[in-house]
């Protein structure tokens, strides 16, 4: 069983097109559940997409829990968040995010969070009116031309990742808290309704990724100070042993 520590947040990252050495083989990592989801998806690659992204996070969960990923159980909050229980007990904290074909797995055993990676694509319309608070939308209309799609991304980013650690999930409106994701100031929560300590409460990182992609990593730590530690390993290589236990 690995331990973190409160001053550091794991980062694990992996393709979602890797090849499964035994597709068959994998898919027994899931619970029943998972397996009634893969059945939904209209297209092959998002089936493989999501085997490979819950058996990939199994897997590392595993080595954290010392049990076998086919053995985690997991339990949904009221707004979908999922978490472990062990003998009545926590013992860590995780989120995962996949877009296109990275996921993207954070760990703690000490405090909530959450992730959120993006593909940085084109936007057809001006969507920030939507979903960004006042304040936000008007520091991303300040930028430049050539800023906007990338502030776009870091803002949207830091948001979902909030709402993500949060818990809240969709029932937290996304005018009532501003994030900074202006390149030229330091990635924080600056407002949270109705909490004035939030700020000082939660932290926000970002998250090294692809030149193609943004992310952002939100944890609850009290005020303390973190850093991500990059995690290394073979996934595709982890499923498959644990896909023959």
């Amino acid at each position: 069983m690995e331990n973190i520590g409160p001053d550091t947040i794991d980062v694990w990252h992996w393709h979602l097109d890797m090849p499964l050495s035994d597709p068959g083989m994998s898919i027994g990592l899931l619970s029943l559940d998972e397996c009634v989801r893969t059945i939904r998806f209209a297209h092959d690659r998002d089936r493989h997409r999501f085997v490979a992204a819950r058996t990939g996070m199994r897997a590392i969960l595993g080595r954290y829990l010392g049990i076998l990923p086919q053995s985690i159980d997991f339990d949904y909050g009221d707004n979908g968040k999922p978490s472990v229980m062990i003998g009545g007990a926590c013992p860590i904290r995780f989120n995962l995010s996949h877009s296109a074909d990275l996921a993207v797995l954070v760990v703690s055993d000490c405090y909530e969070l959450g992730v959120d990676i993006e593909e940085i694509r084109f936007l057809k319309e001006d969507i920030a009116k939507w979903f960004f608070s006042q304040r936000e939308y008007q520091t991303l209309r300040s930028l430049p031309a050539d800023g906007y799609l990338d502030g776009f991304y870091r803002c949207w980013t830091r948001k979902e990742a909030f709402i993500k650690a949060h818990g809240a999930g969709l029932s937290l409106p996304l005018d009532s808290f501003d994030v900074a994701f202006d390149r030229s100031t330091q990635s924080r929560l600056e407002r949270l309704e109705g909490d004035e300590d939030a700020p000082r409460n939660w932290v926000i990182l970002e998250l090294a990724t692809p030149i193609n992609f943004a992310g952002a990593v939100v944890a609850s730590t009290g005020g303390r100070q973190v850093c991500l530690r990059y995690r290394h390993g073979d996934i595709g290589q982890m499923v498959s042993r644990a896909s023959r236990m």
